[in-house]
């Protein structure tokens, strides 16, 4: 696995990760704190902008996984139990739970308790999606 580009925002106990090449610009941290989660400002996380909690619950919405919290106060996020697979309409599948990513030769790609998954064989980072579906949309 080659080494992804990762931001790091802190607030208090809690690190919000971000990883942009996961990113599928769902909106839903956007939707859920625009006061943290604000596209069009440099840098676009503020971590200091809400309750930490409040965050921890937004991020845990980030379908791809994109985004993370990270807790110096407690264990981060778990699986969900069960595991879920859910299509999107004209989208990728949102994977939920405890689940490897494999590829062919058996080489682990991602285990983390959240991603997308390609849906339309059109991603340059397949199996995982890259949003380039809504490119074509």
């Amino acid at each position: 696995m080659s080494e992804e580009p990762l931001h790091r925002y802190e607030s208090g106990p809690l690190t919000v990760e971000w990883r942009p090449t996961r990113c599928i610009h769902s909106a839903n941290c956007v939707r859920a704190l625009p006061l943290v989660f604000d596209p069009s400002r440099r840098p676009w996380i503020d971590a200091a902008a809400a309750d930490v909690e409040a965050i921890g619950r937004a991020v845990s919405g980030c379908p791809s996984g994109a985004l993370q919290a990270r807790w110096r106060d407690r264990a981060d996020e778990g699986p969900d139990v069960p595991t879920t697979v859910v299509a999107a309409p004209d989208g990728p599948l949102h994977v939920r739970g405890d689940v490897e990513v494999r590829a062919p030769d058996g080489t682990l790609l991602r285990h983390d308790p959240r991603f997308a998954l390609c849906g339309c064989g059109r991603s340059a980072s397949r199996p995982f999606c890259d949003a380039t579906c809504r490119s074509h949309a």
